[in-house]
């Protein structure tokens, strides 16, 4: 994607940070991370801060309330979903508030569960996962995209900023594989054929695309995430860990190198989410990333524009002190991709 809004040697973040405050979280993002901040979510706080609480909070004419199994529609919105909506709002007030004192950046990233994500987490009222019901399944496409739609405007309204959507799609491949159980435990969902899948997948990047003008982020955590299926979905970059690339089969490294040489980005995950029993020095952060494009057979000088270092996932689990040198060291890879250090 030779047309990327953000400039070579960019860094950006997954998305959650540790602790409860989002002002003291969104000050070291907006430092550490002046080419791509991103909102950051807050899961520490508790439900309904989370990934999938966090997205359910921005559908349109659905609600979610708690339960013991987790997040459930529910007829009118009550106070979980009410938290919800309203630790949102916090964070863009606090968001606005870090950029005050940072400086207005050119660039927002902003997180949002994709449709399989947010389907195969959320109840129906009888306990069913909203996926196995394709009406209900194609209500809530309409109405995250809706409410995604939404929610760009008003983040583009409060930073002044272009906005850059991250779909997160870490159920995914459960999904595809039909492995997730039923609410009685005693056996599975039904898979979800591929071009279904795809075809889901594709409205709400479609509705990012057409919401925020800008290329759209499709991310999954997984060890071999469906890269071939995600571009065909329309994603312009695919986030990845790149540290659980090694060993992988040589039939998942041709759909990867195919997807990036088609012209997709790659956000790779390097720097641990977590502190690393040992200090982490910026060319073992590297290695898989330089790993990759020598099997990939492109020149490492590949990296500088079409790919962009993250930490491997979210840093919700991470200290306060980890959080912030996870950040700085994937700031710093972005800039040695564009100029390297003669050891590399």
């Amino acid at each position: 994607m030779s047309n990327a809004p953000w400039p070579p040697g960019t860094a950006t973040a997954i998305g959650s940070m540790p602790g409860a405050d989002p002002l003291e979280a969104a000050a070291v993002v907006l430092g550490e991370l002046p080419d791509l901040p991103h909102l950051p979510e807050l899961p520490g706080r508790g439900l309904g801060t989370d990934l999938v609480g966090r997205s359910a909070g921005l559908l349109v004419d659905i609600a979610v309330e708690v339960v013991p199994s987790g997040y459930r529609v529910t007829a009118r919105p009550g106070a979980d979903h009410r938290r919800a909506v309203d630790q949102l709002r916090r964070d863009l007030d606090a968001f606005e508030q870090a950029i005050e004192q940072a400086g207005r950046p050119s660039l927002v990233k902003v997180q949002v569960a994709g449709p399989w994500t947010l389907t195969s987490e959320v109840e129906l009222p009888r306990g069913h996962r909203v996926l196995t019901d394709p009406g209900a399944l194609r209500e809530f496409g309409e109405s995250l995209a809706d409410g995604l739609a939404r929610h760009v405007a008003e983040v583009r309204k409060r930073t002044g900023a272009d906005v850059v959507v991250q779909i997160d799609e870490p159920s995914l491949p459960s999904v595809l594989a039909g492995v997730l159980p039923t609410p009685s435990k005693l056996g599975t969902v039904a898979a979800v054929a591929e071009p279904d899948a795809r075809d889901g997948l594709a409205a709400l990047v479609d509705a990012a695309r057409r919401a925020s003008d800008r290329p759209v982020v499709v991310h999954c955590c997984a060890p071999r995430p469906p890269v071939t299926m995600i571009r065909a979905a329309g994603a312009d970059a695919i986030a990845l860990d790149a540290t659980l690339l090694e060993g992988t089969p040589a039939v998942f490294t041709d759909e990867l190198g195919e997807v990036f040489d088609d012209g997709c980005v790659l956000f790779l995950g390097l720097v641990p989410s977590t502190a690393p029993a040992t200090p982490l020095t910026l060319e073992r952060a590297a290695r898989p990333a330089l790993d990759l494009v020598d099997r990939l057979g492109f020149p490492r000088e590949t990296l500088a524009g079409r790919a962009v270092p993250t930490p491997t996932c979210g840093l919700a689990g991470a200290t306060a002190g980890w959080a912030r040198r996870a950040l700085a060291l994937t700031r710093d890879l972005g800039k040695a991709f564009v100029e390297p250090p003669e050891s590399w």
